[in-house]
């Protein structure tokens, strides 16, 4: 069933791609209406795709799908944009987009696969060590709704917010346990204290009012754009449908975060984070679908909160997941008039999206230090040299001409680490097994 949802996934995605119905990167998605406005040619298109998405397919999302063994879904939807953009706008290049799609899907969770045996068979498996990158992940993303606090309101309202999810959270740990009858309930510390923090975003971005009607009037001029989307219903049904159905397997997670909480079996952690980030999109997605009449494969993420709240019961995720896709599009005009009125909510996705990148680079960072310690521990027993070469890549590539994504530098760095404590082994400059 993996193979079979995958290689649907990479096929619809890719053909969604060459129609310019959907595509997966925010950053690609206004350029696509400039090729049917024959602004640009169909080879300029598949040039900026290329160039948008190529570099973060191999510097961030392979590294961290191998970390966690579980498929970040920009692997498949970033490449899937690029396949159906590559392939010419008819029949023929749709239908060869479909393919190449559907083998691609197959091959990245072949490919997974093939790496995770790789490291088995090294002489030092360093797999596990890998997978402790993500072990500060759930603790520092507590965190993030205050630092969005912080970002959007000021200091002082950031550190009330701060002050409220640490106080939750060592309330849960204290008094979180109870019995309910004979019923043992167990109250997860972080998963309480985002929620709190996420209480106290809302409250204040629902605090700023407005009396514009900016958004309404976009609706009103790219009218047409947004029945363009509204016309492809069914295939962006299909696909939140089989996100959804991927996700409650396990096989797929929508945001790095989420993909180290299920990767430690946390799913309802999980989906509370995926949750915050869907919420956090969705100004983004629905303003950029008014303007350039382009959706997102996954809309505006939701259909991972549901694969998530439905884990192991893939086929009912499909199903909620095409109602949620149907319901989002038909809620479109809805929302954009409403951020009118409520401006804060609007730029409170902003902030969203700026905390979790900033707690995570710091949570990656420190769980890579930590991962690579351990892996030096097994080899050499000395502190530090673990920390000194995960240290070195993170400022190395801030200084560098072509720096990859910095949430990726933890994973990259554990991974080149991993691979040169093998050579070392290899070339017997030290060993696990004295020699006699």
């Amino acid at each position: 069933m993996r193979y079979l949802v995958l290689a649907a996934i990479g096929a619809l995605a890719s053909i969604l791609a060459n129609k310019g119905i959907a595509v997966f990167n925010d950053g690609f998605r206004p350029i696509v209406p400039q090729f049917y406005d024959n602004q640009i040619s169909r080879r300029e298109l598949a040039t900026m795709s290329f160039a948008i998405s190529f570099g973060l397919v191999i510097g961030f999302a392979i590294p961290t799908s191998i970390a966690a063994s579980i498929i970040l879904i920009h692997c498949i939807l970033l490449t899937t944009d690029i396949i159906g953009t590559f392939c010419p706008d008819s029949l023929v290049g749709t239908i060869v987009a479909g393919v190449v799609g559907a083998l691609y899907g197959v091959g990245i969770l072949v490919g997974l696969e093939f790496i995770v045996n790789v490291f088995a068979a090294l002489p030092y498996n360093f797999l596990g060590s890998l997978g402790s990158v993500s072990t500060y992940v759930t603790a520092a993303f507590a965190i993030f709704p205050a630092v969005a606090v912080g970002y959007q309101h000021g200091f002082k309202k950031g550190a009330i917010a701060g002050i409220i999810t640490f106080c939750v959270f060592l309330l849960t740990v204290k008094f979180g346990k109870f019995a309910l009858g004979d019923a043992k309930v167990s109250l997860n510390g972080f998963g309480m204290a985002m929620l709190a923090g996420m209480i106290c975003l809302i409250g204040f971005a629902a605090s700023v009012k407005g009396t514009g009607d900016a958004n309404a009037s976009l609706v009103s001029t790219f009218g047409d754009k947004v029945k363009r989307i509204r016309s492809n219903w069914w295939l962006l049904a299909i696909m939140g449908g089989l996100v959804a159905m991927a996700t409650s397997l396990g096989i797929v997670a929508g945001d790095p975060i989420s993909l180290g909480l299920v990767a430690e079996s946390s799913w309802a952690e999980a989906g509370m984070v995926a949750l915050a980030r869907a919420i956090g999109f969705i100004p983004l997605v629905f303003t950029t679908a008014i303007v350039t009449g382009v959706y997102g494969p996954v809309g505006s993420t939701f259909v991972f909160v549901v694969g998530l709240l439905l884990h192991g019961n893939p086929f009912v995720a499909a199903l909620v997941g095409a109602i949620v896709m149907v319901v989002e599009l038909a809620l479109i005009n809805v929302f954009a008039k409403g951020m009118d009125k409520f401006p804060g909510m609007k730029d409170m996705g902003e902030h969203i999206r700026t905390s979790m990148n900033k707690v995570l680079e710091v949570a990656l960072t420190v769980g890579g230090v930590v991962a690579a310690e351990a892996m030096a521990a097994a080899f050499t027993g000395i502190t530090g040299s673990g920390a000194l070469f995960v240290v070195a890549c993170l400022l190395l590539n801030r200084i560098s001409k072509k720096p990859i994504v910095e949430l990726a530098v933890g994973p990259v760095a554990c991974i080149l680490f991993g691979i040169l404590l093998n050579i070392l082994l290899v070339l017997q400059l030290i060993s696990l097994v004295p020699v006699a």
